[in-house]
């Protein structure tokens, strides 16, 4: 994929330890909803993040970084950022990307991973299918799901769509499901045999989702995620 150099146009906190980056390209690029780009960090370091703006809205990107204290794989992206005010992208990476096949769908995302089905849900609604879409998002506490308020209201606005909160460790005044996200798609599903599935989140997750829908009926050529490539 050819390299791209983009300008930093803004760095924004979504919580204590994600930034929202904004990056600004010299022209519009092509890619599918659910790819990813990799960041050139040097000739033989290439570290892969997932675009979180819809490919209809390509004459940008924007990428959702979690960055926690010990974190220098992506903590480094992040300086590198900050100090030169550009990076340098190759983009269109990954077959995870939406393919619909008119199959009701679920999207799982654990943390950060939510970028992959932010990108694919907001290409699902700009395009008029009207194909039912449910997006479980899991995080440890309430904050991390540090869109929720946005999606909520993109439910209320579509019908097709339905958002499902997860928070694995609740607040007295949590309303919404808690647990692992996974376990809340499965009380909602006893038979996945009819539907796509697309995954995002760390590779022990995505594993014990495969194994699990799997069993459920889930069709191998229904699942997507970038981590089946590596598991």
């Amino acid at each position: 994929m050819p390299q791209i150099k983009c300008k930093v146009a803004s760095i924004t906190p979504l919580t204590d330890v994600v930034q929202k980056i904004e990056l600004t390209l010299p022209e519009a690029v092509a890619f599918k909803a659910g790819q990813y780009a990799m960041v050139v960090m040097g000739e033989k370091d290439m570290r892969p993040f997932s675009i979180a703006n819809a490919a209809y809205d390509n004459n940008r990107i924007e990428l959702h970084i979690g960055a926690e204290p010990g974190n220098s794989y992506a903590g480094d992206v992040l300086a590198r950022m900050q100090s030169d005010g550009e990076i340098t992208l190759s983009l269109g990476h990954g077959d995870a990307y939406l393919q619909s096949n008119g199959l009701p769908m679920v999207l799982i995302a654990g943390g950060t991973g939510f970028s992959y089905t932010y990108s694919i849900l907001k290409e699902h609604l700009k395009s008029g299918d009207t194909t039912p879409l449910t997006l479980y998002w899991g995080g440890k506490h309430e904050e991390d799901l540090y869109l929720a308020d946005e999606l909520s209201e993109l439910a209320a606005a579509n019908n097709h769509f339905t958002f499902v909160p997860v928070v694995e460790f609740a607040n007295d005044d949590w309303t919404g499901r808690t647990g692992w996200v996974h376990h809340a798609a499965m009380a909602d599903h006893a038979d996945f045999s009819g539907v796509q599935v697309y995954v995002a989140g760390r590779f022990e997750m995505a594993k014990v989702v495969r194994d699990d829908f799997t069993q459920r009926g889930l069709k191998k050529e229904n699942l997507f995620g970038d981590a089946f490539a590596f598991i």
